[in-house]
């Protein structure tokens, strides 16, 4: 099986011009092995998230959240949409998460001086599950909270047309760092191809996320991700979309956030009134209607110019 070792996971920016690291066949599995979006400065408690002492912090943007690529996929051209199949994530032996002054949208409060005034660095220890490994462990967030490891790849995507993005702040119908909790095992992300070869990129893994991802990091972890990628001909979609065995999700990054919300909405009904016949009448009425429309609120960072994150999200049950 094709691999991108650690080492070699260090791209800071989705770029069309990059060489590719690997060539693969539509639907040949491969591994990529992520670095952490620090780029492995958090090891313990005594690494402060302190900018003048972290490596590519002296870059405007900052370089931070590494990914992997790109991936050349054989077939792939413009006008295409990329299938991408996440057949398995499996996380390093710790996460952390870090706060401190200007971090996040507590980072410059009077109300808990500690939150703006010190830096944190808070790291969890993962214990694997029933798998022998930590697909299906447990994070223990202290002594007394513990939860089962969630595993999702935080940034994916592919070459923008063409602009060049970088990894940390980049996002776009092409994907970037959208930290969104369902990409992960088990469903299918769908993204609209700009280049030859699609010129896949991926990273920053998080081992669990809470919706919004609050303080501007989740669980940031390590991890080897196998992934299959596959290509559906002269189909054109306006953004990435997500499908769950049972629901279809349509992402939009905007802000302020009722934008986001509103353009993931007509996503979703674009999806169902191209795919799933139903009239715009009738796909406007459902998700007004329907009791298990949600709306998923993924990213909500106050950092650089990243975007918030929505995704609409429909049960199939209603589909057929």
């Amino acid at each position: 099986m094709q691999r991108i070792p650690r080492e070699l996971a260090r791209k800071y920016a989705f770029d069309w011009r990059d060489e590719p690291l690997l060539r693969v066949q539509p639907n040949e599995a491969f591994e990529l092995e992520t670095y952490d979006a620090s780029t492995g400065y958090f090891k313990s408690e005594s690494d402060k998230a302190i900018p003048g002492k972290r490596p590519g912090f002296d870059r405007v943007p900052a370089l931070a959240n590494p990914i992997a690529g790109p991936i050349f996929l054989e077939g792939a051209q413009r006008g295409d949409m990329l299938v991408i199949t996440l057949e398995a994530i499996t996380v390093d032996d710790y996460s952390w998460v870090a706060i401190g002054p200007r971090r996040g949208p507590a980072g410059e409060l009077t109300r808990w001086p500690e939150l703006s005034t010190e830096y944190t660095t808070k790291i969890f220890q993962h214990t694997k599950g029933p798998s022998g490994t930590t697909r299906d462990g447990t994070l223990h967030f202290n002594h007394k909270i513990s939860w089962p490891i969630t595993p999702f790849v935080g940034t994916i995507g592919i070459a923008p047309d063409r602009e060049v993005t970088t990894s940390l702040d980049g996002q776009g119908e092409w994907g970037g760092n959208l930290d969104i909790r369902d990409v992960t095992v088990g469903n299918k992300i769908y993204l609209p191809i700009h280049h030859p070869g699609a010129l896949f990129y991926l990273g920053d893994v998080h081992a669990s996320q809470g919706d919004t991802e609050f303080t501007g990091t989740a669980a940031e972890t390590k991890a080897t991700v196998r992934v299959k990628l596959d290509i559906v001909k002269s189909k054109k979609i306006p953004w990435m979309r997500i499908e769950k065995p049972d629901a279809l999700i349509a992402i939009s990054a905007n802000k302020p956030l009722e934008i986001a919300v509103e353009t993931a909405t007509f996503h979703l009904m674009d999806w169902l009134i191209t795919e799933y016949g139903f009239s715009p009448t009738d796909a406007y009425c459902l998700v007004s209607t329907c009791p298990d429309f949600r709306i998923n609120v993924y990213q909500m960072c106050k950092i650089g110019k990243l975007s918030f994150v929505a995704g609409a999200e429909m049960p199939k049950k209603y589909l057929s």
